[in-house]
């Protein structure tokens, strides 16, 4: 089995802000920041996370809810700001920061971390998602994407935490009371996963050196936390911890050891190690 080396904080995950730290040995590395410098700050104190150990940030795209945040945090930061080709200039706030920018599929090293980006599947410019890996643990990271792509499933897979978007429940959404057009741009291919999308998809990303599974971005309005983790528990054999399904775990399985399921919240930080 791996080293535990990495960890995988998550400050908030929503249509209200985003960002999430990877932990390795020598530092973090900060995914997107769509919350107030204030906020930010307060939710990585209630985590124990001290500020001068993030050693770079990455974003995922453009949306207000992932980057909101960057413009005050850049400011104040020594570390270096990386965007896929294309991302800056796509929201005002963004230009004139100084980003380093890559293609989807380049590798960066950040704190001793190496990270693979790929392309998702979004209605912005250039979105991207990650996987981080660190003497032999990896995090693989993807939100705000309405497919799974077969370059995500690549990068995606056999990771130990995995971090996949599970937005909405397919029949709330329909029935809810979005605009027409809402709901028609997120079950696009360019839209968000829903639940039913992710369990499909962790059946085969989840190997069994996977230890944890975390189901991202969640919609407020057309899903629930018991219904995601349901969803996924089924999709991969696992039991609910409780009758309330906040979380579940599949038991250890031949040369594999034990899966939990669990969800991210907008207000609740966690950290996933």
């Amino acid at each position: 089995m791996a080293r535990h080396v990495l960890a995988l904080h998550i400050l908030g995950s929503g249509s209200k802000g985003n960002c999430a730290l990877v932990e390795g040995p020598q530092g973090l590395v900060m995914i997107d920041d769509g919350f107030s410098r204030r906020e930010a700050l307060r939710r990585m104190r209630e985590l124990g996370i001290d500020e001068d150990r993030v050693k770079a940030l990455i974003l995922t795209h453009e949306h207000t809810d992932h980057v909101s945040g960057v413009g005050v945090w850049s400011r104040r930061f020594a570390g270096p700001l990386f965007a896929s080709e294309g991302t800056p200039a796509a929201r005002r706030s963004l230009e004139g920061i100084a980003f380093e920018t890559f293609a989807p599929g380049d590798e960066l090293t950040v704190a001793g971390i190496r990270v693979t980006t790929f392309s998702t599947s979004h209605d912005v410019v250039n979105p991207v998602g990650f996987r981080f890996e660190c003497r032999g643990d990896a995090v693989s990271f993807a939100t705000d994407s309405g497919v799974v792509t077969p370059g995500a499933r690549a990068a995606l897979a056999d990771a130990r935490i995995l971090a996949l978007e599970s937005n909405h429940d397919v029949a709330m959404l329909k029935t809810g009371d979005y605009p027409a057009m809402v709901k028609a741009r997120i079950l696009s291919e360019q839209g968000h996963l829903s639940n039913d999308q992710a369990a499909e998809a962790a059946r085969e990303l989840v190997t069994d050196r996977t230890e944890q599974l975390v189901a991202m971005h969640l919609s407020q309005d057309n899903n629930r936390p018991s219904i995601a983790v349901r969803t996924l528990a089924a999709a991969l054999g696992a039991e609910l911890d409780n009758e309330l399904g906040s979380s579940a775990t599949r038991a250890s399985r031949g040369a594999g050891g034990e899966l939990r399921i669990r969800a991210a919240g907008q207000n609740r930080p966690i950290t996933v190690r």
